[in-house]
């Protein structure tokens, strides 16, 4: 159960070619963010889609794979965790940020 504390999966479509970062101390870092979509129908019966976009960053070997073969559109399947970070910025006002760190990467849809 100890694996269930902070786990997250998910299924969508990047909106953008991932961003690929080599960093000083040899690491790679890809960043991307995926859309996923879900569908209800609201109060007078009509098809709503609710789109959620959610920020995911990987690191070394799947920042490889990302980068040799997902692209903007691409369907793909993550399994990772959810970090959250803060800074303050000039003025003295703290902002926060919460990604997806994946450390799992399904390819899915049309080669």
């Amino acid at each position: 159960m100890n694996t269930l504390r902070n786990k997250v999966q998910l299924i969508g479509n990047l909106g953008n070619d991932p961003e690929i970062i080599n960093l000083d101390s040899g690491s790679k870092l890809a960043k991307f963010s995926i859309a996923t979509n879900e569908s209800y129908k609201n109060a007078e019966g009509e098809k709503v889609t609710d789109t959620q976009w959610h920020n995911v960053i990987a690191w070394g070997k799947t920042a490889d794979i990302i980068e040799n073969y997902v692209t903007k559109g691409k369907e793909v399947a993550i399994e990772g965790k959810l970090t959250t970070s803060s800074w303050e910025d000039k003025e003295g006002i703290k902002h926060y940020t919460t990604e997806v760190v994946c450390n799992e990467l399904l390819m899915l849809g049309n080669k």
